[in-house]
């Protein structure tokens, strides 16, 4: 929002801002590494819950959180092989297409490398017509691989959409590289982000660090303060500290209830 000086009060207020819609574009590694088991976790079936049905859910989760805030808002699905592909390419705010996409969502083998740089195309595509309908476009990345930093070729002067990013990976060792793929990925955030962009990280494979993170994005970009800013969730351990009771008076009566 735009700052305006008040010259009566010496003050300053801020100047009414519409923000504009979102066309969010989802995209989910499908490695193979996206089948790595959570922690006590299991699906209804009792089949180990993995972190594909972890981020499928959070998806689940946001949309109807984001819908809830501004039934305005629309969604479409791609996925993260060896390059982006689409599973939806209409952006829609119906409840039921998202569904479907994510159900068709499948891992089959180990991907290798990953090139983000068909996902960018894809995006700025979308977000030219986003524009155009006065919308902006956001891309949230959720991303697997623990040893395999994602590659890209994409100009600097380019910054048509935002893009978040949730990386979920293995603990660092011999065979990995999650500070590095952290990095990566990073950079290619700032590179590529019109507004504000977040990032958040999880090796702990606990499903509500996830869900806690998914429903930090539900920020809007054109309303966000900087990350390092960010102060929420609460923990609910970090209580206020309690003030000393004061002396009570000889001849006051103290309920018991």
């Amino acid at each position: 929002m735009e700052v305006i000086e008040v010259e009566d009060s010496g003050g300053y207020s801020l100047k009414p801002n519409r923000l504009a819609s979102e066309d969010i574009l989802f995209c989910i590694d499908v490695d193979s590494e996206s089948l790595v088991e959570m922690k006590v976790s299991t699906t209804a079936g009792g089949r180990p819950y993995t972190r594909l049905d972890a981020m499928k859910q959070a998806i689940i989760l946001f949309i109807n959180a984001k819908l809830t805030i501004n039934p305005d808002h629309r969604f479409a699905f791609a996925g993260l092989a060896k390059s982006a592909f689409l599973l939806q390419k209409e952006f829609s705010s119906d409840i039921e297409m998202a569904n479907s996409a994510l159900r068709g969502l499948t891992v089959n083998s180990s991907c290798g490398h990953s090139d983000l740089t068909q996902l960018f195309r894809l995006a700025a595509h979308e977000a030219k017509k986003s524009r155009a309908q006065n919308r902006i476009l956001r891309v949230i990345l959720l991303y697997c691989r623990s040893s395999i930093p994602p590659q890209h070729q994409w100009p600097a002067t380019q910054k048509l959409f935002t893009l978040d990013v949730v990386y979920l990976h293995d603990k660092p060792g011999p065979d990995n590289c999650p500070q590095k793929v952290y990095d990566a990925l990073v950079e290619a955030l700032e590179l590529v982000s019109e507004y504000e962009a977040y990032i958040f990280e999880s090796g702990q494979g606990l499903t509500r660090v996830l869900f806690r993170h998914i429903c930090t994005l539900l920020s809007h970009p054109q309303q966000r303060c900087c990350q390092d800013d960010i102060d929420i969730p609460k923990s609910l351990a970090k209580k206020s500290p309690v003030a000393d009771p004061a002396p009570v008076d000889e001849n006051t009566v103290v309920s018991s209830q």
